[in-house]
């Protein structure tokens, strides 16, 4: 039977096999511009399969030479050749009849790492640090470079700047700048150090990534500060110092966000979640020679006031001797800033993104005011100080950060801080 003849009813009277055609095949041939009478062919019966189709060329065909027909992209693909600036046609897919896949334009704008996929957040991590995905260990699922990494990543480059010498960083020293030498040389221009210029950028881009505001409440401390008067002399006995007034509140704050887990969570605008952590890990902002620094108490929920204040003052010697592991500065999901150390009345912290609220404690002070009891109202002299809150009101409401604030006032005006405080009480 000629190609031709393949078009009319069949020697038997069936449908011929030829006229049967898919439509896939259709699609085909009207994308080649071509008749179904040009292509002879191998499937049963004489049908015509795609791989017919695809395999006759121009040359084969009576019909005018066809324009190519372009590769089918996704959305997302458009999408990320956009973003990355990159021509399809450069790109190999490894998809489905060739078809390029979301991974293959990833690993084509990021050859370094053989198209690991890098979130959000590991992406800003890395710019911030100035990283290079390429030279990072993963140790996510698949290898996947994880926000914990880069920031591990992060504090080995700070070491490794930091022992290169006992020489200061050039942005140390005002010598190291250069000076506006008028005669006089009050003015001079240094660089930022590391540390400083990625402060700089996580405050800013906290700030415009976030929606932050603070609350605060006046707490009374007074049994705080008499208790510490009490066991100032055991505490010493047993780990080495008093107990401060910050370990009672981090103590507090443990205790009171189990009861509060809202802001204890991490928020993840971009993948749509919120993560609970059943733990709290303690952020503890260190104020260092050489900037701040973050250093995170593990599980700090089960410590009391007494391991606390050795824990805190073990790692705040640490970090401001640069003693630092990467460990030691990742994972904390809740941060406390103790700026009344430096004698601040009030603050208003910026929190660390993913984390959702940091605590501010400001200075302590002997404050006159009402008390009310059995005997009616009368004035007294009590330990005063605020709590400021500030939380990220994408995830934590008013009313929420409000109650969690109520709850820590309280528990700070206990006697409740556990057998080991008792003990040295006796």
């Amino acid at each position: 039977m000629s190609p031709a003849a393949g078009l009319v009813a069949a020697s038997d009277g069936k449908v011929s096999g030829r006229e049967r055609l898919s439509p896939l095949v259709r699609r085909l041939l009207r994308e080649r511009h071509l008749e179904a009478r040009a292509v002879t062919g191998t499937g049963g019966n004489g049908r015509i399969t795609p791989d017919d189709v695809r395999s006759l060329t121009p040359a084969s065909s009576s019909s005018p030479s066809p324009s190519p027909s372009p590769r089918r992209l996704s959305p997302l693909v458009k999408r990320l050749l956009r973003e990355g600036g990159l021509d399809p046609g450069g790109i190999d897919g490894t998809g489905r009849d060739g078809r390029i896949t979301p991974d293959d334009v990833r690993a084509a704008a990021d050859p370094s790492r053989g198209g690991v996929r890098l979130s959000p957040l590991v992406k800003r991590l890395l710019r911030e640090g100035e990283l290079d995905p390429g030279g990072i260990d993963g140790t996510g699922r698949d290898g996947r470079i994880t926000p914990d990494d880069v920031r591990a990543a992060a504090v080995d480059t700070e070491a490794a700047d930091s022992s290169r010498g006992a020489a200061p960083d050039p942005g140390d020293s005002p010598d190291s700048g250069s000076s506006e030498d008028d005669g006089t040389a009050r003015s001079w221009t240094e660089p930022l150090t590391r540390t400083r210029r990625t402060i700089a950028r996580r405050m800013h881009q906290s700030l415009a990534g976030t929606a932050q505001l603070t609350s605060a409440v006046e707490a009374d401390v007074t049994r705080i500060m008499r208790l510490r008067s009490e066991v100032r002399d055991a505490a010493r006995a047993r780990i080495g110092s008093s107990i401060s007034p910050l370990a009672f509140i981090a103590h507090a704050t443990a205790r009171t966000l189990a009861a509060h887990p809202l802001l204890n969570a991490s928020i993840d605008v971009e993948a749509g979640t919120c993560t609970f952590h059943d733990y709290v890990n303690l952020g503890i902002a260190v104020d260092t020679p050489n900037g701040l620094v973050v250093p995170v108490l593990r599980d700090a929920h089960s410590s009391d006031p007494v391991e606390l204040a050795a824990r805190i003052g073990e790692v705040a010697g640490r970090a401001r001797d640069r003693r630092l592991r990467p460990d030691d500065l990742t994972g904390a999901t809740f941060t406390i800033t103790n700026t009344g150390s430096a004698g601040s009345l009030f603050d208003t912290p910026i929190l660390d993104p993913p984390q959702v609220a940091i605590l501010a404690t400001p200075q302590i002070e002997r404050r006159p005011v009402v008390i009310s009891d059995a005997y009616g109202d009368h004035v007294a002299i009590r330990e005063r100080t605020y709590l400021c809150l500030t939380y990220d009101h994408r995830l934590v409401d008013g009313a929420d950060a409000a109650r969690f604030l109520a709850a820590l006032k309280f528990a700070l005006g206990t006697d409740a801080w556990g057998p080991e405080v008792e003990a040295l009480r006796a």
